[in-house]
């Protein structure tokens, strides 16, 4: 079996996953945040930087301890069991699968919003279609132009935060440095939760470098270096951002909170800058949703040659393409739910799966230092008990703080997975495949 080739520094491993997160989707989902937390989602953000911070943690001493591909799924399996390994896998491929369709819902919602005579689902189907037809023939031409798409949406963030800037100051009313976003009147921390539970969203992808491991030099020292730095990285510019938005717009009420900033946009910068931002938000989203789409086909055809999923659909590559085109158009077909979910409740489910895969993880962790004959000293108690502790309780909390729809609708995909793991192990008289994610 061919191996992968180890190319990759730190520096780059943490720029692939800054950019794996699209930093521009704190202005996507401000205005849900905003309605939700009634006006503090800075305060949501900190919550969830601190949440999602101690499970980088746990990511980082298992990426150490085991430096292969496969993230949660191979930690999970290595530490504590196969078949909860599969489950850590299951979730895992909730996100993946369902992550193109809130990406291309939200860049959907903002263009409905710029030209309203269109209907949104159009936009939807208009995402789907193209961005399958790159992924099943042009994958090779979008990774080129990745790196300057993904540089226009950072410009375009820093001019969005700098027209905030801008705008408070031309306003003696507003200062410039305030607490109001962060313990504002009335501020209910279980809102600010709930707000946090949806803000985990924009954190999707710290752990996507784990995948990594076997293309970096130095895999037990520049992984968990770069999962930690990346959360940090990525902490930093939401709350930074989300402070900023919200003094320039402190209102929770807008014509329509799936495309708010557009609103805000349109205020802090007239109508040439909204035009600008809607171009950044939806090459964001575009370039997101294009690798997004090429992550869970991948994922899926790794499952499907493993025996794991239905060899015949997702497990077969193109003859003409090479590409997964049955995975492809799975993705697709799953991406036309979002003609009748709204923002709130899809990022929320695909939440979900983040969330169950971060639990696991985190006791990952413990099972593991309880299982090992190792000295017990109080760095260890400290790094390998109670910091993931901490994640895992902190995950829960914004787990049950998610949408209920979404609980139900996990709840439907964790029992399905559940279902589908037993009849695959005969009842669990037998280990499920394992997934093999090297290149072959």
């Amino acid at each position: 079996m061919a191996r992968l080739q180890r190319s990759l520094s730190l520096g780059a491993v943490v720029l692939f996953g800054i950019a794996y997160m699209t930093p521009i989707i704190v202005l996507g989902t401000f205005g849900i945040l905003a309605e939700i937390t009634r006006g503090a989602v800075p305060a949501a953000y900190v919550a969830a930087s601190v949440a999602m911070f101690f499970t980088a943690l746990s990511y980082a001493r298992m990426a150490r301890l085991f430096p292969v591909a496969g993230s949660a799924y191979s930690y999970v399996r290595r530490s504590i069991s196969d078949h909860l390994g599969f489950i850590a896998g299951w979730a895992v491929l909730l996100d993946y699968l369902f992550l193109p369709m809130a990406i291309w819902l939200i860049g959907a919602a903002y263009l409905h919003s710029a030209f309203p005579q269109l209907p949104q689902a159009l936009w939807v189907l208009t995402f789907i279609v193209v961005t399958s037809a790159i992924n099943v023939v042009g994958l090779r031409l979008a990774k080129g132009i990745n790196g300057v798409l993904m540089l226009v949406q950072f410009l375009v963030l820093l001019a969005f935060v700098a027209l905030c800037v801008h705008y408070v100051l031309g306003d003696a009313s507003k200062p410039l440095w305030s607490l109001q976003p962060f313990f504002g009147e009335g501020m209910n921390l279980n809102l600010v939760m709930a707000g946090a539970a949806v803000a985990c969203y924009s954190f999707l992808g710290f752990d996507a470098v784990s995948t990594l491991t076997e293309e970096t030099h130095d895999p037990e020292r520049t992984i968990p270096r770069a999962i930690l730095l990346i959360t940090l990285i990525g902490g930093l510019i939401f709350v930074a951002t989300a402070y900023f938005v919200q003094l320039a717009h402190p209102s929770v009420v807008f014509q329509s909170s799936d495309s708010a900033a557009y609103e805000i946009a349109r205020n802090i910068g007239g109508d040439l800058f909204v035009s600008v931002f809607l171009i950044g938000l939806i090459v964001g989203q575009f370039t997101s949703g294009l690798s997004a789409q090429a992550s869970a086909s991948r994922l899926m055809f790794a499952m499907g040659r493993d025996g794991v999923l239905p060899r015949a659909l997702l497990g077969t590559l193109s003859p003409r393409f090479g590409t997964p085109v049955g995975a492809i158009l799975v993705c697709a077909v799953v991406a036309l739910l979002a003609l009748k979910l709204d923002v709130t409740t899809s990022t929320s489910f695909i939440n979900f799966g983040a969330f169950l895969a971060f639990c696991l993880v985190n006791l990952s962790v413990i099972v593991h230092f309880a299982r090992q004959p190792q000295a017990r000293g109080p760095l260890q108690l400290l790094l390998c008990v109670l910091c993931p502790l901490i994640g895992l309780l902190a995950t829960l909390w914004l787990m049950a703080s998610l949408d209920r729809l979404a609980i139900m609708l996990g709840c439907a995909w964790l029992v399905l997975g559940g279902l589908y793991l037993t009849w695959l192990t005969g009842g669990f008289r037998r280990q499920p495949p394992q997934l093999q994610f090297e290149a072959e």
